[in-house]
């Protein structure tokens, strides 16, 4: 499988260098060249498959040959060594619960399947790869934890100060060895322009190999179509109009879902849930996309202002607004609604949803209202006790606190506090 960029001004690529590179030289994203479905029996017969091997089958025609059918196997099931439980809450309201993975959110799968490629690529490598990633809460602590001691590679992860929960925080400041963390003045978009000008800057990259651990690299977002089909193979054959809610920041994860439904999953329709970092909310209703400076929620890890991965999306559905309008619907919601919803969650069902996950509860609410017949499954992308103070104060009741949360509380932060694109260029030189 070959790779495009897609601002279309740089040559096709392999899996390895796209997955090495990040970004493609035109600083586009880069998005494979074709998409052949799965056969229909795949999917009637999915009851019979392990996730392993659904997972398998889904992502080989984007990786092989380059990483061999075993090895690939090997990555596939190291990465899957946890559970992708979906939680009932009424007859139209499921989530699917992403958090059970070593740091406890959505993006350990394609931190760890991202690590496990790379690893294997530098395999052989005397020269260090710099893994340079920016992120707005679970993305640093999920990097950090899958590259840890991963041969040959650094990661440098940049954090807007004072933006994460004390338990992310933690997460991506008290592992050491391999891993560094520069603390930013400033927000998560400008911690991931810091990062691109970093790919662009040819000074830079002609001294150190650089590559990204964000959903903009191919080996950490495509991995996250897996999530779906687990969803669906557990709900299919109680449901027939399945959708889901997506809790949404840079479009990352539900561009996945749409990769899975181009791959032959029967879902129709889903679900961008939005604080109020609403850029694709509003363009859905209006047709223009103005990205804006982000807003800080208690969802920070939806606190984007410029999302990524939405030149994606347009590129799966053609550039074809209508075309986009039939798959996907937008929601917008404020603060005090998603605290409204945790409570109703808590009281109502006795389950305790993190922010992020009420944001896409809310987001069923909404779609449901005009689509009654639907079941529509939220996205819980990270445990609740990752955002301790906002969820106790919500609902309470004190939470007891997940052995992989308690492995990090009593660590020391070590953390290089930097205010511009200097700063970072200096620290890496």
């Amino acid at each position: 499988m070959n790779y495009y960029s897609l601002n279309k001004k740089a040559p096709n690529t392999t899996f390895k260098n796209a997955v090495i590179k990040g970004l493609a030289p035109d600083k586009g994203l880069y998005f494979p060249e074709s998409i052949t479905p799965l056969t229909k029996s795949f999917f009637d017969d999915i009851d019979k498959l392990s996730y392993s091997e659904i997972a398998f089958e889904a992502i080989k025609q984007f990786v092989l040959p380059e990483i061999p059918e075993d090895i690939l196997k090997t990555i596939v099931e190291e990465t899957l060594s946890f559970d992708f439980p979906v939680v009932q809450l009424n007859d139209n309201i499921s989530t699917l619960e992403l958090f059970h993975g070593p740091t406890m959110a959505f993006k350990d799968v394609g931190a760890r399947f991202m690590a496990r490629c790379l690893g294997y690529f530098n395999r052989d490598n005397d020269e260090e790869v710099t893994v340079l990633v920016a992120t707005s809460g679970d993305t640093g602590g999920a990097v950090a934890n899958g590259f840890l001691g991963v041969k040959g590679v650094n990661v440098v992860i940049l954090y807007p100060s004072g933006k994460v929960s004390d338990i992310q925080e933690k997460q991506l400041t008290t592992l050491g060895q391999n891993i560094k963390a520069l603390e930013v003045n400033g927000t998560f978009d400008d911690c991931q322009a810091m990062v691109k000008t970093a790919f662009l800057d040819e000074d830079l990259i002609s001294k150190m190999q650089l590559t990204s651990a964000n959903s903009i690299n191919v080996a950490r977002w495509l991995p996250q179509l897996f999530y779906f089909m687990f969803a669906y193979k557990q709900l299919h054959n109680t449901y027939d109009d399945i959708v889901f809610s997506v809790p949404s920041g840079n479009f990352g994860n539900v561009c996945a879902g749409m990769m899975a439904q181009q791959l032959g999953l029967p879902i129709k329709h889903f679900i961008a849930s939005n604080n109020l970092n609403n850029v694709v909310t509003r363009y859905l209703v209006s047709q223009l996309y103005e990205p804006k400076p982000s807003i800080q929620t208690i969802s920070n890890a939806m606190d984007v202002g410029a999302p990524s991965n939405f030149i994606r999306i347009q590129e799966i559905y053609k550039n074809d607004f209508s075309t986009l309008k039939e798959n996907i619907s937008s929601y917008s919601f404020t603060d005090e609604e998603t605290r409204d919803a945790m409570l109703e969650i808590y009281n109502s069902y006795n389950y305790v949803a993190d922010p992020h996950g009420a944001v896409g509860y809310l987001g069923c609410k909404s779609y449901l209202q005009d689509n009654p017949n639907a079941h529509c499954v939220f996205l819980e992308t990270a445990h609740p006790t990752k955002f301790l103070d906002v969820v106790e104060d919500v609902i309470k009741t004190k939470q007891p606190l997940p052995k992989q949360i308690q492995s990090v509380m009593g660590k020391d932060k070590e953390a290089t506090i930097i205010s511009s694109y200097e700063d970072l260029k200096s620290y890496l030189l």
